[in-house]
């Protein structure tokens, strides 16, 4: 398994199958993709990208800290999932938005997800709220420490 910086065309394909199966592609280019301080991370196993994940230099109306990152899109392909492979595109992205002054990631969490990101040091924030057409979520956050 490697994980590598990836364009955010290489995201969609996975982001479809797995987040948004039966809605249009288009539903699976987010804004901010291309943006500067967007960075994708792609896990590969034998040269196949699967599992992707999205970062946006974006601060939550509701979180304190000035510089924030948001995670969004993070998906694995089935056949690989709780394999490790979101924990390392994570290891990956921390020291990222450390090195660009970020002190805080957050990202709205399916339920489904929770306890995945509580296992990576993610802690819940408020009451679980309904993304229309996707589901129940709740906004999780976790400290980056900067030196």
């Amino acid at each position: 398994m490697k994980v590598l910086r990836i364009h955010p065309k290489d995201t969609i394909s996975i982001r479809h199958q797995m987040l948004r199966s039966g809605k249009p592609i288009d539903s699976c280019i987010y804004n901010g993709d291309d943006d500067e301080q967007t960075f994708h991370l792609g896990a590969f196993v034998d040269t196949k990208l699967v599992s992707v994940a999205s970062f946006y230099f974006e601060k939550h109306p509701i979180l304190l800290p000035p510089y924030q990152y948001r995670l969004r899109g993070m998906a694995t392909l089935s056949e690989h999932q709780r394999s490790g492979l979101s924990s390392e595109l994570l290891k990956m992205a921390f020291p990222i938005i450390k090195q660009n002054l970020a002190s805080l990631l957050w990202c709205n969490a399916r339920l489904t997800a929770v306890g995945f990101y509580e296992k990576v040091g993610f802690e819940r924030v408020g009451e679980s709220f309904n993304i229309s057409d996707i589901g129940e979520h709740i906004l999780m956050t976790k400290k980056i420490e900067i030196d």
